[in-house]
C-alpha cells in the first residue's frame, strides 16, 4: 500500500480520475462529496469507501476527518477539488449564491488543509494537491465570483506552501488553465485535441506528489496544447 488518499468533492471526470490512478497505485482511496450515493459505481471500481461531507461547513469536514482516523484511513495525502461557480453579469448576481460558491471553493479548502495539517504535522510528512483554474491568474468578464473563488484559493496554496514545506508537507497548486474532457455535455467538452483529458492529468497528480522534497513544484499550469494563454 501507498497510503491512505481523500479527494473531496468527488464526483465524475477528473475525481473519478484521480480515485483510479490512485487506487491502482496502491493507494487506500476515501471519496467525500454531498452526495455520496452517486460514487456507489466508482466505489465498486476502485474500492474506496464515500463519505458524506459539505466541504464549505467546518464541522462536516472535522466529522470526515475524524471517520477516516476512526477507520484508520488518517490520509497521508488530500486532493480538494471542490469548487462553486456563479457566473453572470455583475450587477444581476444573486450574492446568497455567490457566498455559497466561496464557500465551497476557497473556504472548504482552507477547512480541508486545517484539519489535515493537525494529522500532517505531527507525522513531519504529507501532500497536498488542490485543484485552480485560469480564474485564478485573470479574472473573466462574468465571472467575477469563480475569480475571487480561485485567486483565494491560489493565495491559500502559497501560504501553505511556505509555511508548511520545511514541515516536509508538499502543497501544490494547479492552474487547470482549458476545458475538461466529458463527451457526454457536449461541444465544446467531447472533443478531446482540444481539451484536457482527466486521466491525463490524474496521472500529473500522482507524479508530482512522488517529487523528492529537494526539488518540489509548487504550482503547476496544465493545459491542451491548443490552449491559448
Amino acid at each position: 500500500m501507498s497510503g491512505n488518499a481523500l479527494i473531496v468533492g468527488a464526483g465524475p471526470g477528473l475525481s473519478a480520475s484521480l480515485a483510479r490512478t490512485f487506487a491502482k497505485e496502491g493507494y487506500r482511496v476515501s471519496l467525500a462529496a454531498r452526495s455520496p450515493v452517486k460514487l456507489e459505481g466508482l466505489c465498486a471500481e476502485t474500492e474506496a469507501k464515500a463519505h458524506a461531507c459539505n466541504a464549505a461547513d467546518a464541522a462536516s469536514v472535522a466529522r470526515l476527518f475524524q471517520d477516516l482516523d476512526d477507520a484508520g484511513a488518517t490520509p497521508d495525502l488530500v486532493v480538494y477539488n471542490a469548487s462553486g461557480r456563479v457566473r453572470g453579469p455583475v450587477a444581476e448576481l444573486d450574492l446568497e449564491d455567490v457566498h455559497a460558491a466561496l464557500d465551497v471553493t476557497a473556504f472548504g479548502a482552507l477547512a480541508v488543509a486545517h484539519e489535515a495539517a493537525k494529522r500532517m504535522v505531527p507525522k513531519g510528512k504529507g501532500v497536498m494537491l488542490f485543484t485552480g483554474a485560469s480564474a485564478g491568474i485573470k479574472g473573466f468578464p462574468q465571472s467575477a465570483p469563480f475569480a475571487m473563488g480561485k485567486f483565494a484559493l491560489r493565495g491559500l496554496c502559497q501560504s501553505l506552501a511556505r509555511e508548511l514545506s520545511p514541515q516536509n508537507i508538499h502543497v501544490v497548486h494547479f492552474v487547470i488553465d482549458g476545458v475538461i474532457y466529458n463527451p457526454d455535455r457536449g461541444a465544446p467538452y467531447d472533443d478531446p485535441d482540444k481539451t484536457l483529458h482527466p486521466d491525463a492529468i490524474a496521472r500529473t497528480y500522482l507524479e508530482i506528489s512522488r517529487q523528492d522534497k529537494s526539488a518540489w513544484t509548487s504550482e503547476l499550469e496544465l493545459r491542451p496544447s491548443v490552449e491559448k494563454f
